[in-house]
């Protein structure tokens, strides 16, 4: 029996209290729970990390070096465990190169595809392109004009590190006189050895001959070529006075001297220098001055500050010259930016041209004028930015600097050759512009001949298969060049189970955090599907989550509980979904049967005006008109990749934020929102860490701290000894122990094994020296306060207001078990989110505020939805707006106001399939959304 099952006994990491469990072996197993209730530290703390550490610990010492280490889980034991794979809701490589392609490596098999059946096209004048012969070579060259010089170069050696001297010696003894080393000529006879560093890349070319075009230079020139072309195997440069023209067997296009390099998978890598663009290095894009940040709000004048990079000068010289350049050209200074003749508008941004402008400056009480062209606020930025040495100067102009397409390029990332080669008529960049699925057709549609058939065979069942196993997980909205870094953690997630499929693996353990976010209901079936074909694969599928089809779908379900933190940590119940259903204690059951649920609200609000945005045309949004009612709770729905995050995030949060506080961040495209002056606040509430160090806590992030830290300060020994407020402080010196810098614990690294953190032996542990832990409030110390939970301490400071005030917001939000201490990095995305919504309940309301939430639901239970709701429907019963990107069903029935994007997802998207309350948007029957709902509303 034990073959068929994972056997855990006494697991007590983090809240887990000694639990003992049996998990069914190849079966699809849900563990599910409160927020904070032990589901993570069972699944990916505990058995995750006990199976990635035997794995890593079965590799030579050697390997072990280079791979992540795991702490030893706090366990006894735990037989029957496979392999583990684990794929979590963490974000993918923010790295700028990094695509959908290649984290997927479909691109790496397009490139291998382009590389064995592309078609090479001039790129200059379209014609399909074929190898030169040297009788070829030869006829261009003779239609250069009479008495050109040329020499002709074989390339010996391309881009690759050494020294060199044999070959050269050789060069030398066959009678050649002259090489050029990395573009430089060198004469051999006078110069010994040209090479210094063997550690840099070289490139050596020997000149074969030196010739002036004339009549009856055929022969010799037809000898020299051949001869570089053996030398060079079968690459021959041409150098003119001007000029360098490449020759190739092999590829070359015969009216244009256009030739190709040997087509190799490498040269469709924008990683790598031969197929990069070497305008951008194969980023697509270039740091430049964006106009749209220099002239950020084009409703004000250039009276009113709108010249942002100048609005700060103090020098009336700015001033006197734009009265000048307006004299000289007729517009007004105080007439909005936006109403400014076209003509005008680019004089400011670029400059006058050679049109010298009349300019003057004040000097000993009388104008001194002279006349100069205007350089404009672009151009001026980009000099002083080239010019300057002062970093504090080019941080100041980078905030003016924006990442735009390469011109080069057009942000295509690749060389004009690369680009040139094409299969079905796409370049390999046309196809990383498909979406998943157009990409998927494509492929299926493509018409090959027989030999290209025989070639790309395996290349093109790898390609569908994995443009495949991406589409059955809900992501063929995607497109393949999109950057990895701007994907959410659901989609993350999402490509690297597609990944995982695809390669197929057997017995192995998969965990996966939540695989339900950021997915619709329509596309969960297809998420289900693909979860239990690794299972059918001979799989063991563990899955942390709180979905209800999820759960009911599942072989087994693992219920922790019975509350959160301290409180949590066991297991409340185990079986088959049926049977948790029925189970009394559980807690996710009584949601499943029905015999509780998240309550209806009593009413509707009613509206105190709208947000309009007009003309939305951001990513996939097709010009499209939306009204946000204010005062609301209002949810933005509709499939993954409808346009939610563009039209909430991109367009209204950022056009918001330059409004209000004058972001730099370039915001959505639109025509305009008209009513952004009845919003006095804009607030974005994510899941991302309140802190990336482990000091930062929810204390010291709610502010409770600060009036902990008074506290201290006013007791009586406290002042006796002068102790101020930064005695309380781990962060500084004076009262934090200074053995371990306030950490409380000392990291000692261990070379092959996991680093091990030791508990300070200076102050056990307390952060703390003796003397400030000497201090003591009603017998408790600093160190004991940071220990206590929200709970705990509730009760403690019962009698001080503005500590137990902060502390009541934390209990609110379902924060309780919490301690005020707990590091930042240990909480998960929800419990973070949480303490933002805490940090902002406990805020004076001003009924003009904008919360915006994406996807608040993430890591929530079914009775943390409903604490969720309450806290939402507090922000808006003081008058304000939340405005919330979700698919839990039962957030979306309690919202006000519904907002359903789509129709599909991508190029399908961007368009507004129905607004109005939930009863009304569940009649629409073109809305996915709806049909879900209506099912809900009637249940």
């Amino acid at each position: 029996m034990k073959d068929q099952k994972i056997v855990i006994k006494g697991a007590r990491e983090h809240n887990l209290k000694n639990i003992d469990l049996e998990i069914p072996r190849d079966r699809f197993v849900v563990i599910t729970g409160l927020s904070g209730s032990g589901k993570s530290s069972l699944a990916f703390d505990t058995i995750y990390a006990e199976g990635q550490r035997r794995y890593v610990e079965s590799l030579s010492a050697y390997a072990r070096q280079f791979l992540e280490q795991m702490d030893k889980p706090d366990v006894d034991t735990i037989e029957g465990l496979s392999p583990a794979i684990s794929i979590e809701q963490k974000t993918t490589s923010k790295n700028p190169r990094s695509t959908v392609g290649t984290v997927t490596e479909i691109y790496d098999y397009f490139r291998l595809l382009y590389a064995r059946i592309g078609r090479p096209f001039c790129y200059k004048c379209g014609k399909e392109i074929t190898a030169q012969t040297i009788q070829q070579m030869v006829d261009t060259v003779m239609q250069f004009p009479k008495g050109e010089k040329i020499q002709i170069l074989a390339p010996i050696v391309r881009g690759r590190k050494g020294e060199y001297k044999k070959e050269l010696l050789a060069i030398r003894q066959k009678g050649f006189v002259r090489v050029r080393v990395d573009g430089k000529m060198i004469d051999l006879s006078q110069e010994e050895h040209p090479i210094q560093d063997k550690n840099k890349k070289h490139t050596i070319e020997v000149v074969v001959d030196r010739l002036i075009v004339k009549e009856g230079l055929e022969r010799r020139l037809a000898d020299s070529l051949e001869l570089a072309a053996k030398m060079g195997e079968g690459i021959v440069f041409l150098l003119k006075e001007k000029e360098e023209i490449l020759f190739s067997e092999h590829l070359a296009c015969v009216d244009c001297g256009v030739s190709y390099p040997e087509i190799e998978p490498r040269i469709f890598s924008f990683n790598s220098p031969h197929g990069a663009c070497s305008s951008c290095d194969g980023l697509g894009t270039t740091l430049d001055i964006d106009p749209n940040r220099v002239i950020p709000n084009k409703q004000l004048s250039i009276r009113e500050g709108a010249i942002r990079p100048w609005e700060r000068r103090s020098s009336m010289f700015y001033y006197q010259m734009l009265e000048a350049l307006a004299e000289h050209y007729n517009f007004d200074l105080r007439a909005p930016f936006q109403e400014l003749a076209p003509e005008h508008q680019k004089i400011l941004l670029y400059g006058s041209g050679t049109d010298e402008i009349r300019f003057y400056y004040e000097k000993d009480g009388r104008r001194e004028f002279f006349r100069r062209p205007f350089e404009g606020v672009i151009r001026n930025l980009e000099r002083r930015y080239k010019e300057t040495d002062s970093s504090y100067i080019r941080a100041e102009i980078e905030e003016f600097m924006g990442m735009n397409p390469c011109p080069a390029c057009k942000g295509n990332r690749l060389k004009p050759e690369s680009l040139a080669i094409k299969i079905g008529a796409k370049s390999i960049a046309e196809i990383t512009k498909f979406s998943i699925q157009e990409a998927l057709q494509f492929i299926l549609d493509l018409q090959l001949t027989e030999k290209e058939r025989v070639i790309a065979q395996r290349i093109l069942k790898e390609i569908r298969d994995r443009l495949g196993f991406l589409a059955n997980v809900g992501v063929e909205y995607l497109t393949l060049d999109r950057a990895a870094g701007t994907l959410s953690g659901g989609e993350g997630q999402r490509i690297r189970l597609a990944t995982q499929i695809g390669s197929s693996l057997v017995g192995v353990l998969y965990i996966l955090d939540e695989p339900s976010i950021g997915l619709h209901q329509r596309d969960n079936v297809r998420l289900l599907n693909t979860l239990r074909r690794l299972r059918d694969l001979g799989n063991t599928v563990l899955v942390v989550e709180h979905d209800q089809e999820t759960i009911e779908t599942a072989d087994w379900v693992i219920d922790m509980g019975p509350a959160a933190g301290i409180h949590g940590g066991e297991v409340i119940a185990q079986g088959t979904p049926k049977e948790i259903l029925d189970h009394p204690r559980s807690l996710t059951g009584k949601y499943l049967s029905g015999e509780r649920s998240i309550s209806l609200p009593p009413r509707r609000r009613e509206a105190k005006g709208f947000l309009k945005i007009k003309g939305a045309t951001e990513n996939n949004l097709k010009n499209i008109e939306v009204e946000i009612p204010l005062g609301l709770l209002t949810c933005v729905t509709g499939v993954s990749g409808s346009g939610k995050s563009t039209l909430v995030l991109e367009v209204l949060y950022k056009n918001l934020a330059q409004k209000i506080y004058r972001s730099s961040e370039r915001p959505g495209s639109c025509r305009g929102i008209d009513g952004m002056d009845q919003i006095d606040k804009v607030i974005h509430i994510d899941q991302s860490p309140i802190g990336r160090t482990p000091r930062s806590n929810p204390a010291t992030y709610t502010g409770v701290f600060t009036f902990v830290r008074d506290l201290f300060t006013q007791l009586p020994e406290s002042r006796m000894r002068g102790y101020k407020s930064g005695r309380y402080s781990f962060n500084v010196k004076g009262g934090r122990c200074e053995a371990c810098q306030g950490d409380g614990v000392i990291k000692i690294e261990m070379h092959f094994l996991p680093d091990i953190y030791v508990t300070c032996e200076v102050c056990s542990g307390k952060r703390y020296n003796r003397e400030t832990l000497d201090i003591l409030y009603r017998g408790k110390s600093i160190a004991d306060v940071l220990d206590m939970t929200v709970e705990g301490a509730l009760d403690f400071f019962q009698a001080i207001p503005s500590v137990k005030s902060k502390l009541l917001t934390l209990q609110e939000v379902g924060l309780g078990y919490v301690k005020l201490g707990q590091s930042a990095t240990t909480l998960s995305g929800g419990e973070a989110q949480r303490v933002k919504l805490s940090k902002e309940l406990s805020k004076r309301p001003t009924g003009k505020t904008l919360y915006i939430l994406d996807e608040p639901t993430t890591g929530l239970h079914f009775a943390d939805i409903q604490r969720l709701l309450d806290v939402l429907n507090r922000f808006a019963e003081s008058g304000n707006t939340v405005v919330v990107i979700e698919h839990n069903l039962d957030v979306i029935r309690n919202a006000d106001w519904v907002i359903d994007l789509g129709p599909e997802g991508g190029t399908g998207g961007g368009e507004v399939v129905a607004t109005g309350v939930p009863e009304k948007v569940a009649q629409v029957e073109q809305s996915y959304t709806g049909q879900f709902l209506r099912k809900m509303l009637k249940s």
